[in-house]
């Protein structure tokens, strides 16, 4: 049985080997044009770092699906279930476009100064320039999906899943700006909303390779389903972090979300066991709360069995998740994405 420290070692190896095809496809999309500083603000994030977590999936299950084409095809031209070639890295590149979109919005409507390590775009330009960056790469996202070469059927269901996408990530970011003036919040309101907000992409990242090789609408559902589950673990997973990660490996204050109001599984189960969760920490400032009481928040949502409980979710959403996958071949590519599964709500940050 593989270890978690081996898993996260696979997985991040493999992702890394990923990342780099993807960063080059990036700065071949997304090239700056003019006006540059619009279009610098709208690769500064991207240019920034991150993981690539998305665009790996997208990668592994078209890996999976095309069983062992993917080792002698590139991305630009993969064959997909019949022979004909695709650019499935336009694809990769689109969600992780989208997903950036929305790290900049997401950062101005929180007001954060930080994103992977530098500023917020935000701050290292302006307001005006942040929003005009963001619509940018949403609307440059979908220009980049039609540069697929797939069929005109299958781009426009890879279209209508993009924009589906965006507009449950809209929709699930206004749900979790209301839960923040409510308190009767319930645990299947939470899921809903992440979702929304975090999973839906996942799922568009596992769903859309399927759709642009030709694969039956069985395995497309399947794996949109896949992505959801691991989508909504991920999430889970965070709420955890940000409790239980010490501040400096976390990159933000910990406990930020509790500070905040941000309704989380383990507030909401909190709340049902009695926990008078707004008076757990004595301040709404992120900068004025100390670490003991911190500490003490926490050891009251381990008593009441909070946390245990969200860790328990997670693992069931990505014990279903990986069941979903059987609809793959079996093969190394398959296997990654069960390993991704296991990373996501493994991984210490």
């Amino acid at each position: 049985m593989t270890s978690p420290e081996a898993r996260e070692e696979t997985v991040l190896s493999a992702v890394a080997e990923r990342r780099e095809t993807v960063n080059e496809a990036i700065s071949e999309s997304l090239p700056i044009a003019e006006p540059e500083r619009l279009y610098e603000a709208s690769r500064y994030l991207l240019d920034a770092g991150g993981k690539r977590l998305r665009p790996t999936v997208l990668l592994a299950v078209a890996e999976s699906l095309a069983e062992e084409a993917h080792q002698t095809a590139d991305y630009r031209s993969f064959p997909d279930l019949s022979g004909e070639e695709i650019d499935i890295m336009s694809a990769a590149v689109s969600v992780e476009v989208i997903q950036s979109f929305t790290l900049i919005h997401d950062d101005i409507m929180d007001d954060d100064d930080l994103r992977r390590g530098v500023p917020a775009v935000h701050r290292e330009y302006d307001l005006e320039t942040a929003i005009l960056a963001g619509d940018t790469l949403y609307s440059k996202a979908f220009e980049i999906m039609l540069e697929t070469g797939a069929p005109a059927e299958r781009s426009v269901e890879a279209l209508d899943v993009l924009a589906n996408t965006c507009t449950q990530i809209c929709e699930g970011q206004s749900l979790d700006v209301e839960f923040e003036t409510r308190t009767d919040v319930l645990p299947e309101e939470y899921l809903r909303m992440v979702e929304q907000k975090t999973a839906v992409l996942y799922a568009a990242s596992a769903a859309l390779p399927a759709i642009l090789l030709g694969a039956d609408e069985e395995t497309v559902d399947a794996l949109y389903g896949y992505g959801l589950d691991v989508g909504r673990a991920f999430q889970i997973q965070d709420d955890v972090l940000d409790l239980t990660v010490p501040s400096e490996q976390l990159g933000k204050q910990r406990g930020s979300d509790l500070v905040e109001n941000k309704q989380t599984l383990i507030t909401l189960h909190a709340r049902k066991q009695g926990v008078d969760v707004d008076s757990l920490v004595g301040t709404d400032d992120v900068d004025a709360v100390t670490e003991a009481e911190i500490d003490e928040a926490v050891e009251a949502l381990e008593a009441a069995g909070s946390i245990d409980y969200a860790k328990e979710t997670a693992q069931e959403l990505v014990e279903t998740g990986k069941d979903r996958l059987e609809v793959l071949p079996e093969n190394d590519a398959r296997r990654l994405l069960e390993q991704i599964a296991d990373y996501l709500i493994e991984r210490g940050h």
